[in-house]
Order: structure tokens, then sequence, then C-alpha cells
């Protein structure tokens, strides 16, 4: 009986260090995958910034602030690309947001808002465009 216990704590050990550097590997590439973005937007390379924002929302991690950080960011270029009249940008844009949420569904859907304001805008810039 002794010898189980010490397998079951040993497993019960090995199964927390593995959560827990999945846990610190995620984080770290969230946070790269930002700072490239913002890298990115600095430049004025906005597809990169895209990409970057986006693959930060892909490394979802619950409570992370890069998350909300980087929906803002992809709005706020979305946003930047409507005020200039590029629809195929903003559009872009808009169902990048919205599959990155989409992507990072686990036991529930996160980003819920972004992708009902996602979808909002899409469907008016898909309206105006059949018109």
């Amino acid at each position: 009986m002794e010898q189980f216990k010490s397998i079951v704590t040993n497993c019960a050990i090995i199964a927390a260090i593995s959560l827990i550097l999945l846990a610190g590997n995620t984080q770290y590439r969230q946070w790269s995958q930002f700072a490239k973005g913002e890298a990115a937007e600095r430049s004025g390379d906005l597809n990169q910034a895209t990409a970057g924002y986006e693959a930060a929302i892909h490394m979802y991690t619950p409570f992370s602030p890069l998350v909300s950080k980087a929906a803002q960011s992809l709005w706020r270029i979305a946003e930047s690309a409507r005020q200039r009249g590029d629809k195929e940008r903003e559009l872009m844009v808009y169902r990048a947001l919205r599959s990155s949420f989409y992507s990072a569904s686990w036991l529930l859907q996160p980003g819920k808002e972004w992708i009902d304001r996602c979808d909002e805008r899409i469907a008016a810039i898909v309206h105006k465009g059949r018109r």
C-alpha cells in the first residue's frame, strides 16, 4: 500500500509540474506574439501586426491581460482601415479577430462580445458590398 501511495504522489507531482510548464510556455508564446504585433504595428506593417495580435489571442489563457489588449489592437487597426475607406483590410482584420476567439474555444467561448461586435461590422461591410 505504501508503494501505491508513493506512485500516486509521484504521478500527481509530475502532472502538476507538466501543467505549470505548459501554462508557462503558453504565456511566453502569447507575450512573444503580442510583442511581434506591437513591433510590426509601430513599423507600419499592418499585415504582420494583425498576424501577431491574432496569434496572441490563439494562445488564449484565462485572465491574461494580453488577450484583451490584442483584441483592442486588432479592433483599432480595423477602425483605422474603416476611417481610411480600406474595406478589404477592415474586413480582413474583423475576420481575424473573430476567428481568433473561435479558435480559442475550450470549455466556454471566450471573447463572445468581440465576436458579436465583429459579426455586426462584417455583416455591414458585406451587405454594403452587395448593393
